[in-house]
């Protein structure tokens, strides 16, 4: 498989999985963020914190790229915790995100994220987006 197009769903550093679908906590419980990502080691980890409804809560902890991909049937709702988060769009724009910026990625739409430093944001998303994922060549 090539760089273009490793299945991030499936990706390991070292024994630890880089993403966990099964919600790190359960309702009814209350969940400190800054202590649950300050805990993590690993360049890139992406989990489900907790489920509301039909949609997932993540966190995810990165320093480096994701590749481009697209959510078929989900938006994408990013809040920047800590860093500077950046989101590269299919029309060529690059948007800057700092801790409580809120962005919207409509379904569809191509993108990619960076971080040039430990980045921390909280994503929104469909229960199915991740696995619904499609990830696509550059543009």
């Amino acid at each position: 498989m090539s760089s273009d197009t490793t299945d991030y769903r499936t990706e390991a550093h070292g024994a630890q999985a880089a993403h966990v679908e099964d919600p790190a906590f359960p309702p009814l419980v209350p969940i400190n963020i800054k202590q649950t990502s300050d805990a993590v080691d690993q360049p890139y980890k992406n989990f489900v914190l907790n489920r509301v409804n039909d949609h997932c809560i993540r966190v995810a902890v990165m320093v480096g790229e994701y590749k481009w991909h697209h959510h078929p049937r989900s938006d994408e709702t990013f809040l920047v915790m800590e860093g500077a988060f950046e989101i590269d769009l299919e029309d060529g724009r690059t948007l800057t995100l700092h801790p409580g910026d809120l962005f919207t990625i409509p379904a569809g739409v191509r993108h990619r994220t960076r971080a040039r430093t430990r980045t921390v944001n909280l994503c929104f998303e469909n229960t199915g987006a991740y696995t619904d994922v499609v990830f696509d060549a550059a543009p």
